[in-house]
């Protein structure tokens, strides 16, 4: 039966939704898509280059901005493939080992996201809390550990999702609600019981995700504890001011996020298009408005991308 089920997973392919009644207008979604994609890796790739090719950036703070784009791209590059294979050539059919390396690496970049988020709040913290030490608790060997600690963890937590769901026997219909490979869909194609798939799944997120949000709230309400204490208005001002950018990027994560899990919970029989919107912004939104709300409220990244560019003029 274990190899009978081996040798049909060797062949088993599923079918990506796409847009579910935009079919029609898969040509001119493709611009907005494709433009989105665009935006958010050139962007996210300028971030990372301006800040390793700056020594004025080499500071925690624009450490784990780069961090963060790295995330962003990760995702970005994991889901392309298949979404603009079915809004350009209609190609909804991926291997089902495809479909699991692609989950693997949209939940592994995107649970690394959340733990950038939760090393900038504490970033953030420090500078504020203690700034006259800032630099000597967060060294460069401290940032490093604090990334491959975040790498390793996500990569551990994410791995056993793909190994269980390929042991599971596949005989239904094999379509999936969206234009990628989710946990949440793949968990519904096994004619098995799956139950402890999504626990597992459940557990996960909580471990990640959840711990993490709930962290980031604690670490903000230390911060404005700490700016209220400080007795210069235009200090708590300054002070405050240095964590907007990162409020923002908290806010386009987990807002869709909660909104994509109320969405499955709360509203099963909304239409198909409602949940692709949803997941899309969760996806597709923060890679995009993050580089661009770093770069507008950050001026040494928006100086850093300039003297980027005046080097290559001056080297052509």
């Amino acid at each position: 039966m274990g190899a009978e089920s081996n040798e049909s997973l060797d062949l088993l392919s599923v079918f990506l939704a796409g847009i579910p009644g935009l079919e029609a207008q898969h040509g001119w979604l493709s611009i907005p898509f494709f433009t989105m994609y665009i935006v958010a890796i050139v962007g996210n790739s300028l971030i990372m280059a301006a800040v390793q090719a700056a020594p004025a950036l080499h500071e925690p703070m624009y450490l784990f901005l780069s961090m963060l784009a790295v995330t962003e791209v990760g995702v970005s590059v994991s889901t392309l493939p298949t979404v603009m294979g079915i809004l350009w050539f209609d190609a909804r059919q991926v291997n089902f080992d495809g479909c699991l390396a692609q989950m693997f690496f949209i939940h592994t970049f995107s649970c690394m996201e959340s733990g950038v988020l939760l090393a900038m709040s504490y970033d953030r913290f420090i500078a504020i809390y203690n700034p006259l030490r800032y630099t000597a608790i967060l060294t460069l060997r401290c940032i490093i550990c604090m990334g491959l600690g975040i790498t390793v963890k996500s990569v551990t937590l994410m791995a056993p999702l793909p190994i269980l769901l390929k042991q599971l026997p596949y005989c239904h219909t094999h379509v999936l609600s969206h234009s990628y490979c989710l946990h949440s869909d793949l968990i519904q194609l096994p004619c098995a019981d799956t139950k402890f798939n999504s626990i597992l799944g459940l557990a996960i997120v909580l471990a990640t995700f959840g711990l993490d949000s709930l962290l980031i709230v604690v670490s903000y309400v230390l911060i404005l504890y700490t700016v209220l204490g400080i007795t210069s208005g235009e200090g708590r001002r300054k002070a405050l001011n240095t964590c907007v950018s990162h409020i923002c990027a908290v806010l386009l994560y987990y807002v869709p996020m909660i909104g994509v899990s109320v969405m499955h919970r709360a509203a099963k029989h909304a239409s198909p298009l409602v949940h692709t919107l949803m997941s899309s912004i969760y996806l597709f939104v923060p890679p995009v408005l993050n580089p661009i709300i770093y770069s507008v409220k950050t001026k040494p990244i928006r100086h850093g991308i300039f003297t980027l560019f005046s080097c290559k003029r001056e080297l052509l």
